[in-house]
């Protein structure tokens, strides 16, 4: 993870250069580095780089609503991937030093949202959609070249989310949500009845099923979306429930590249407070513990990764943007609010923006 130090030193003297006084002296008072995608005073869209402080070191602004961002210190760059099912992504420089550049989906395929770089920074991939197929592919984009699309690998599944590189340097873990989707119906979910969730391991190098995972058939309808991974190489998961809204399963568990899925089991207070509905899932630092949210119940809960239960159940009204610190996480709302959690005792913050769904570390 990139403390302040490590971010200035990647970024470049021009990251530092082309700052205000007032940005300089914001990263001058902060050691760590967070990335988010919100919405700006004014109702338009934007992502922000923020200090664990909460101050404002940097902005951009984005044509439309965004998602998730990743960064790649090997590549010098950053992409904010639009919420899906949307048609851009934007790579910006976190140093200043050179002109965004937005990506247009190519025709037949829309963005999910999610994408990683690889280890050396060369490729970018995105989890997107084959909409007249319904079938989910993992869009390749080379970064020496203008982030010109070069390819795709299978999801093997019908809505991919999130996808992580697994510490391995070799392969994805993609979490193919099971719904279908169409730009001609907006967001409208296609299947719910025909549902088939799954987390699945690609190899980067050449798109071969490493594995393949499912929940018990019953289960069809737990729609698999986020995910993080703790200190034992573990796939932590979040699920958003599309069935009856009087049933009530357990939204999150984990997977493992040996072929093991499981659901742990929340208490029934909690798991009713979450509403059927994880936004997002984030690992510590130790990766001694995953925290998951839920904005439709204003629900924060840490879970020790070893003991497979709560040790921390927080509220924060329309919260689900995630991220680690040092000592525990930092929580991020749609009505503008950062808290700390679980550990990270952090003052309270309210900003003139709303933070969209997920909160990235830096690095």
């Amino acid at each position: 993870m990139w403390q302040r130090r490590a971010f200035l030193k990647a970024a470049g003297a021009g990251f530092a250069a082309s700052l205000m006084p007032r940005q300089v002296l914001a990263l001058e008072r902060n050691e760590l580095v967070f990335a988010s995608a919100v919405q700006t005073a004014s109702g338009g869209y934007g992502a922000v780089l923020l200090g664990e402080r909460g101050d404002l070191i940097a902005s951009i602004d984005l044509p439309d609503r965004g998602h998730d961002i990743t960064i790649s210190r090997e590549a010098g760059r950053g992409v904010v991937f639009a919420r899906q099912p949307g048609t851009f992504a934007l790579v910006f420089d976190p140093n200043g030093g050179a002109a965004p550049v937005t990506l247009t989906s190519v025709a037949g395929r829309h963005f999910y949202g999610h994408g990683v770089f690889s280890p050396d920074g060369k490729l970018l991939y995105a989890t997107e959609s084959d909409f007249e197929a319904a079938q989910g592919v993992i869009g390749i984009y080379d970064a020496a070249d203008g982030y010109r699309r070069v390819g795709e690998f299978p999801t093997y599944g019908t809505g991919p989310h999130e996808m992580l590189l697994m510490p391995d340097g070799v392969t994805f873990v993609v979490a193919n949500g099971g719904i279908e989707t169409h730009p001609d119906f907006g967001r409208a979910e296609l299947n719910i009845e025909t549902m088939d969730p799954s987390v699945v391991f690609v190899d980067r190098r050449d798109g071969r099923l490493v594995g393949q995972l499912r929940l018990e058939a019953g289960l069809h309808q737990l729609s698999i979306r986020h995910m993080a991974i703790d200190g034992r190489s573990r796939v932590w998961f979040g699920c958003q429930y599309k069935g009856a809204p009087d049933n009530s399963p357990q939204l999150v568990g984990y997977a493992t590249m040996d072929g093991a899925i499981e659901l742990v089991e929340l208490p029934p207070g909690t798991l009713a407070d979450l509403r059927n509905y994880v936004g997002s899932v984030a690992a510590s630092a130790d990766g001694g513990m995953v925290a998951v949210s839920s904005p439709q119940g204003d629900l924060l809960v840490a879970i020790d990764t070893e003991g497979k239960r709560p040790v921390l159940v927080d509220t924060l009204r329309n919260g689900c943007g995630l991220a680690a610190d040092d000592a525990g996480f930092v929580a991020t709302s749609g009505n503008g609010e950062m808290i700390g959690i679980a550990g990270a005792e952090r003052e309270a913050r309210r900003f003139d923006f709303l933070f969209d769904n997920h909160m990235l570390r830096v690095g």
